[in-house]
């Protein structure tokens, strides 16, 4: 298959296969129309299972190759850490525009506000209901924090190494799959149709194809970076899995032990299929 993909164009590459993971968000909300509703068990364990592989990914595919390609040891390591340092602040300041995005966290308190000044002030200019409004700011939250995601395949592809792109695309796609869900079951609680709650769920997933073109195109033009583009994207995705991924998993803590479970597994599966794939 590698063999036959290096034929085509890697900007192209970059571009399908982050919009294929876009698409796998869509996908991910399908179960929405079933006729038996998805329970807060299944979500929570799919949740788990989805952090899982994407630490896999994140360690396998970006930040082991971001050492390698920055000439290994000391020199390699210390561009590693500066990339993944940027990476994870730099998506943090995007967050700081938005309230805590956890659907099931405590950003709201009893009477429904926002105790951040700007954030309050944010939440009142949209004249929807306390919970709605936290639901609209989780999908935004979520919309923004797929750009890094789409970076991450668009860089993987950069380098030419079609075979660590495609092990970062498998990896995200199975990723979206539970956040997409997880972005279309609220919609459902607040009488969304199952098709506008699926259409929202899809949109969400559509930035990654714009974060794959940027990844593949700066690798392509200046291929120096690389190994920095690498661990900035390894960052990124970090923060997002430990801020966003994760807490959700947790936060019915009858479930929290399954979600542990099933992270430790969706680990070993991606670790093997990345090596699979290699």
């Amino acid at each position: 298959m590698v063999k036959y993909l290096s034929q085509f164009n890697l900007i192209w590459l970059g571009i399908i296969a982050s919009l294929c993971t876009g698409f796998a968000t869509g996908i991910g909300a399908l179960p929405i129309f079933l006729p038996k509703p998805v329970s807060r068990k299944t979500l929570d364990a799919l949740l788990g299972a989805a952090a899982g592989v994407m630490l896999a990914a994140t360690s396998f595919s970006l930040i082991v190759p971001a050492i390698e390609k920055g000439g290994g040891g000391v020199a390699g390591a210390t561009i590693t850490l500066i990339g993944i340092l940027c990476g994870g602040f730099f998506i943090d300041f995007v967050d700081k525009f938005f309230p805590d995005t956890n659907l099931l966290s405590n950003a709201v308190n009893n009477k429904g506000i926002i105790e951040n000044g700007y954030k309050r002030f944010f939440l009142r200019s949209l004249n929807m209901s306390p919970e709605m409004r936290k639901i609209w700011l989780f999908i935004i939250a979520i919309t923004i924090h797929n750009f890094p995601e789409g970076l991450a395949v668009g860089v993987g592809f950069g380098d030419g190494d079609i075979t660590n792109g495609l092990s970062l695309a498998v990896a995200i796609g199975l990723q979206n799959l539970p956040e997409g869900l997880a972005v279309a079951l609220p919609l459902l609680r607040e009488n969304y149709t199952k098709t506008r709650a699926f259409l929202i769920a899809l949109a969400t997933g559509l930035v990654e194809p714009i974060g794959g073109l940027i990844g593949v195109v700066l690798v392509q033009i200046a291929k120096p970076i690389l190994p920095f583009a690498l661990a900035f994207a390894a960052g990124a995705m970090l923060f997002v899995i430990s801020h966003e991924i994760i807490p959700e998993s947790q936060n019915n803590g009858g479930n929290s032990k399954l979600a542990a479970h099933a992270l430790l597994v969706g680990f070993v599966v991606m670790m093997f299929l990345d090596i699979a794939l290699g």
